[in-house]
């Protein structure tokens, strides 16, 4: 008798390091409730960043966009019963994805905005890439359907956050240093009175984990695919976090 579980489409690759990552965590949370052989029921659209970065770099969106809703649509025609956009970054072009499918498609802010207010959190720090950070878009999202304010680095943090992010774990280099220089951004974050820390870029969880800080972390990837796996074994919102 086969188990009851939907099928999660995976819009990956961008980068690929943090989509291995939600295909780790996906089927992990599925051992974890189902036990035996399961494993996660996946279709995943594997993108070639190359193709976008440059597009972000001019932050040409409607051309990121159009990436966006040609592999979502073609995810969807693979089997996939709801779509998750492995990018904090590209959620972006959440709107003109959903728009084009017929299946749900989960917001990685509004998940991680869901979860700060079951928590009754209210002022965070924001770390992500500075495409996310110097546009506003997780903050205002966050702030228009959860009520929380989000606090994010200077400009000269966010432009190191960003270098580490790209230069580093986009190509799967995990360097101290740059765990140390996140961790004093992290704390001078709190220092302004943050609560706590979003990782706000699916690669951040590669080098800041819990037991690096005493400070409270969301992270945006494993709460996206903790909703998404929620989703598909019909269980109660925030059970696989």
């Amino acid at each position: 008798m086969e188990t009851s579980m939907k099928t999660i489409g995976l819009l990956g690759g961008m980068s690929w390091e943090s989509s291995k990552t939600y295909y780790n965590i996906l089927n992990q949370m599925t051992r974890q409730h189902l036990g035996g052989y399961n494993s996660a029921r996946l279709v995943l659209i594997s993108l070639n960043f190359n193709d976008i970065e440059p597009k972000l770099r001019t932050w040409d969106w409607d051309s990121i966009s159009a990436i966006l809703v040609d592999a979502a649509r073609r995810c969807e025609l693979a089997g996939a019963e709801s779509i998750l956009i492995c990018s904090n970054t590209i959620h972006h072009s959440f709107e003109a994805v959903e728009a084009a499918i017929d299946v749900p498609c989960f917001h990685i802010t509004r998940v991680i905005g869901a979860a700060l207010a079951r928590d009754n959190r209210k002022t965070v720090g924001l770390l992500g890439t500075k495409y996310t950070m110097q546009s506003g878009y997780i903050a205002n999202e966050l702030a228009s359907h959860s009520d929380i304010t989000a606090i994010v680095p200077t400009t000269d943090e966010q432009e190191t956050i960003n270098q580490i992010i790209f230069d580093e774990l986009c190509h799967g280099i995990i360097n101290e240093i740059s765990r140390q220089t996140y961790l004093e951004i992290m704390q001078s974050l709190y220092q302004r009175g943050a609560e706590v820390i979003i990782l706000g870029c699916t690669e951040i969880e590669m080098l800041i984990k819990p037991e690096h800080t005493d400070l409270p972390l969301y992270d945006t990837t494993r709460c996206h695919a903790g909703a998404a796996m929620d989703w598909a074994l019909g269980l109660p919102a925030g059970t696989c976090r």
